[in-house]
């Protein structure tokens, strides 16, 4: 998998993902990197890549030429790297993201979905966003991690970028620990877990996890999901009843 991101802060970007799970896996070859400074691409003397609103409007939007520059820049990048590797041209075009509160609200599911791509390109906003004609142009997908606002767009395409990179093979030593976590067990959260001593402030680790009965282990397990679902998040625990036919 190859992550491009476009940015006004690439070295934030950079020190992140290089740093961790990612950065190992960047390290073993496994997932690469590559940055872009859209500010490399400022149409005027002054460097400046933003302007006034029409229409009027508090704040100020990141200009279409700059990130356009910089879109075209990474295209050629990626050639560069397909050509090198022997790579083919791919048949349908680089998705293209673009984090923002008005997208499409991330899910592990999307996350799968993105994995299964061999190459991703992320364009991160500042100020009060990006002109939407160079949107239309390039971005082929909307996404947004939350319903809350952020300064930027890199912490966002920070979190996609983790996970999607851990469900690529390889990337976590355990492959069973992406299988079993929340949102990857039909739609319920997971189960608390304890390790050693098996007692601590008083607090013992529940009998049944002790007992070496498996079969007993893994319905209790079942069980906590539930109950951890329908307590903490009823909407999922709605949509997993829903989706069983239980109402």
């Amino acid at each position: 998998m190859r992550f491009t991101v476009l940015s006004i802060f690439p070295d934030m970007v950079d020190r992140a993902f290089r740093t961790g799970v990612t950065g190992r896996a960047a390290g073993e070859g496994l997932i690469e990197l590559d940055t872009v400074n859209i500010r490399d691409y400022s149409t005027n003397s002054y460097g400046s890549i933003d302007g006034y609103s029409y229409g009027g409007g508090a704040g100020m939007l990141m200009q279409c030429e700059p990130v356009y520059q910089a879109y075209g820049e990474a295209l050629k990048r990626l050639r560069e790297r397909r050509r090198e590797s022997g790579e083919a041209e791919p048949e349908e075009p680089v998705r293209v993201i673009y984090m923002t509160p008005v997208g499409e609200v991330f899910t592990q599911r999307r996350a799968e979905e993105l994995s299964k791509e061999k190459e991703l390109i992320f364009l991160c906003g500042h100020y009060e966003g990006i002109d939407e004609r160079v949107i239309d142009e390039i971005v082929t997908d909307r996404i947004s991690i939350g319903d809350y606002v952020l300064t930027g767009g890199e912490l966002s395409a920070l979190v996609v970028m983790d996970a999607v990179a851990r469900l690529i093979p390889g990337v976590l030593k355990n492959d069973e620990s992406a299988e079993t976590e929340s949102f990857n067990t039909g739609g319920l959260l997971e189960y608390p877990q304890y390790t050693r001593p098996d007692e601590w402030h008083g607090r013992k680790v529940p009998d049944i996890l002790l007992s070496g009965d498996h079969g007993r282990v893994d319905n209790y397990r079942m069980h906590e999901m539930r109950r951890v679902t329908r307590e903490t998040r009823p909407d999922l625990y709605m949509k997993y009843m829903e989706e069983r036919g239980i109402f």
